[in-house]
C-alpha cells in the first residue's frame, strides 16, 4: 500500500515502511508517520506532529502541531501488549493533543468517533471510547475507560475520572472533576462537579421539540424529588414516559456501570 502518488509529503517528513498514507494526504515538516499507522483520504498532518502506534485515522482529520496520537498508554500495567487507536472522520485534533492506545485490561483499543472538535492540550487516555461531535475544550482529560456519549461538551481544564460514562448531549463546565456518571442532557458545574440541571441550551440548539424538553425537565424533577433510591425513581419512570429523550435517560441509569451517578441537588 504505501504512500498515495496523490499524496503530498515534506522532504523532511519521515514516514516508516508499513505506513499506509491514503489519497490526497499532506504531511507537513518534521511529522513521524510510523510502520502501523493507516492514514485514510485527505488527512492532515501540520508540521512537528507524530502518529505512531498501531492507529488509524479517518478520512479528513486535520492533526495540527506538536500533537501525540498512538503513543503507548499511560499505566504502569502496560506490559507492551499490541493495542490500537481508532479515530473517525473529520476530526480537528489541536495542538499539542494526546491520545493513547488501549490496554489489554480494557479491550484492547481506544476509539473516537466522527466530527470531533479536540482542541489545544486536550487528552484521551487508554480504552476510552469517545462519540461523534464531541468538543473537549482546551486542557480537558479523560482518564482511562471512559465512555463520552454524542454531542457532549467538555470545558477547558476539566477532568473525567477513570470508568465515568457522560451521557449524550451533556455539557461539562469549565475547571470541574467529575467522578461519577453524567446523566444524558446533564449540565454539570462546580470544581467538585455537581448535576447543576439540563443543558437546555444545546437542547434548543438541536431543535428538540419543546414537548421532549418538557418531559426532561419533568423527569428531572422526580429524579431529584422523587421516593426512593435513584434508580428506584429511574424505574419508575420508565413506567411513566412516552418521551424517547427520557427514556434514553433511564436506560443510562439502569445500565451497568463501574461508578455511581452524579444526582440532581
Amino acid at each position: 500500500m504505501g504512500v498515495d502518488p496523490s499524496a503530498e509529503v515534506h522532504p523532511s517528513a519521515v514516514i516508516e515502511d508499513g505506513a499506509v498514507v491514503g489519497p490526497g494526504c499532506r504531511i507537513g515538516p518534521f511529522c513521524m508517520i510510523g510502520a502501523r499507522v493507516t492514514l485514510g483520504e485527505e488527512v492532515e498532518v501540520k508540521s512537528h506532529a507524530v502518529v505512531t502506534g498501531l492507529t488509524a485515522i479517518g478520512d479528513g482529520t486535520v492533526i495540527y502541531p506538536f500533537a501525540s496520537i498512538g503513543e503507548i498508554p499511560q499505566d504502569l500495567k502496560f506490559a507492551g501488549e499490541e493495542t490500537r487507536l481508532i479515530v473517525g472522520k473529520r476530526n480537528r485534533i489541536r495542538e499539542g493533543v494526546t491520545m493513547n492506545t488501549g490496554t489489554a485490561g480494557g479491550g484492547g483499543i481506544t476509539e473516537v468517533g466522527d466530527d470531533g472538535l479536540f482542541m489545544a492540550y486536550s487528552h484521551v487516555a487508554h480504552d476510552c471510547r469517545v462519540g461523534d461531535r464531541v468538543i473537549m475544550a482546551n486542557g480537558a482529560a479523560l482518564a482511562g475507560h471512559c465512555r463520552i456519549g454524542d454531542d457532549v461538551i467538555i470545558g477547558g481544564l476539566s477532568g473525567i475520572h477513570q470508568w465515568v460514562r457522560i451521557g449524550r448531549g451533556a455539557i461539562i463546565g469549565a475547571v470541574t472533576m467529575v467522578t461519577n456518571d453524567v446523566i444524558p442532557h446533564g449540565l454539570v458545574q462546580a470544581p467538585r462537579g455537581q448535576l447543576d440541571g439540563l443543558n437546555l441550551v444545546g437542547l434548543k440548539r438541536k431543535g428538540v421539540a419543546r414537548s421532549d424538553i418538557t418531559a426532561l425537565r419533568a423527569a428531572y424533577q422526580m429524579l431529584a424529588q422523587g421516593e426512593g433510591a435513584f434508580q428506584d425513581r429511574a424505574r419508575r419512570l420508565a413506567d411513566e414516559t412516552d418521551s424517547a429523550y427520557v427514556r434514553e435517560v433511564v436506560e443510562f441509569i439502569l445500565a451497568e456501570s463501574d461508578r455511581s451517578f452524579l444526582t440532581p441537588g
